[in-house]
């Protein structure tokens, strides 16, 4: 029996290999000689950098940068050949702000800008962007305060791997859709929208590109409208570019099924996530979507999975399930519930 593993990250828990890992060896409690190929994946968010970089042989680059809430961070770029792949978390992802510390009022993506300098510096004449998992709301203002970018970006051809099709403005936007999650209530939301809104004016007025209901624009916290509209930059599905990068297509050739999951699964699920990316490219494999939570369900069948299993029992408070041993163990023993 041939089994794809093809997660992302639980966020903040446990790494998208480290999810991989421990299906696997549930998989392996009930079925010993089944063929596992784990494909760790990312839609853009933390750790796509690495993933990416790993399956195509390069190499990663430390570099310090300012993180979201001000202070020097270490954050990293994959380089192959001239081209660099960076993913936004590294510089100012949700991970990197400890929950009580959470706000985007005053978190800034100028860590984002100063990663690209470096990766442009070290050589690169293209970048692959990453874009999710961020602790900002800024519109890219943050990345754009970085001295020197506008010259040294010029020309670099960029594409913005987007883990979700949001716009930058309006109901389905940055800062009403995802800034609840970064730390913001309900007036915070407010003013951050007042502030996108001036953003995307600034930028209309100084770029001449109108990105305020573009799709993809609104990504980690509008850094897609920013890096489209200064820089010209592609906006792409993210989860796609990355199954074309790490060969997924030919890793589901003659499987039986697909595991995929993810920290949280709901209705954003299928705005781009990871699950929906490999459910579409699945060729006809039954997809099984596991996840430390999920909220609903009904959509998530409905979308086409074969089965959802909810990892975290709802009497377990999120601050043990997210503790690294507790989750790899609740996925270990969720997975067999899809063997057996």
């Amino acid at each position: 029996m041939k089994i794809v593993v093809a997660p992302d990250s639980f966020k903040e828990c446990l790494g998208a290999r480290e999810v991989a890992s421990a299906i696997s060896e549930g998989i392996y409690s009930v079925i010993p000689d089944a063929e596992v190929r784990q494909v760790p994946l990312s839609d853009g968010g933390e750790g796509m950098a690495e993933i990416v970089t790993e399956s195509l042989g390069g190499e990663l680059v430390p570099v310090k940068v300012s993180g979201p809430m001000g202070e020097t961070v270490e954050a990293r770029f994959g380089k192959v050949g001239k081209t660099a792949i960076l993913d936004v978390a590294s510089a100012c992802g949700l991970n990197l702000v400890p929950r009580g510390k959470r706000n985007p009022l005053i978190a800034t993506s100028k860590g984002v800008g100063e990663l690209i300098v470096a990766a442009i510096q070290s050589g690169c004449e293209e970048l692959l962007i990453g874009l999710g998992g961020s602790a900002t709301c800024d519109g890219g203002e943050g990345m754009m305060s970085v001295p020197g970018l506008s010259n040294i970006a010029s020309g670099v051809k960029i594409k913005a791997l987007c883990d979700v099709d949001n716009p930058f403005i309006g109901i389905r936007g940055a800062a009403r859709v995802f800034a609840p999650q970064k730390g913001a209530d309900p007036q915070m939301v407010e003013e951050l929208e007042k502030r996108m809104e001036i953003q995307a004016g600034r930028i209309c007025s100084e770029t001449g590109v109108d990105i305020s209901l573009m799709p993809r624009t609104g990504a980690a916290g509008g850094l897609g409208g920013a890096l489209h509209a200064y820089f010209g930059a592609e906006l792409l599905s993210g989860i796609d570019a990355v199954l074309n990068l790490v060969g997924f297509d030919e890793e589901v050739i003659d499987a039986d099924f697909i595991i995929t999951g993810e920290g949280t699964s709901d209705k954003q699920t299928l705005s781009g996530k990871v699950p929906v990316g490999v459910l579409r490219r699945s060729r006809g494999v039954p997809v099984y979507l596991l996840s430390g939570r999920i909220q609903d369900e009904e959509s998530l069948i409905a979308a086409g999975f074969s089965g959802v299993i909810q990892v975290t029992p709802d009497s377990v408070p999120a601050s043990e399930a997210v503790r690294p041993e507790v989750a790899r163990k609740n996925i270990s023993h969720a997975a067999i519930h899809f063997l057996v």
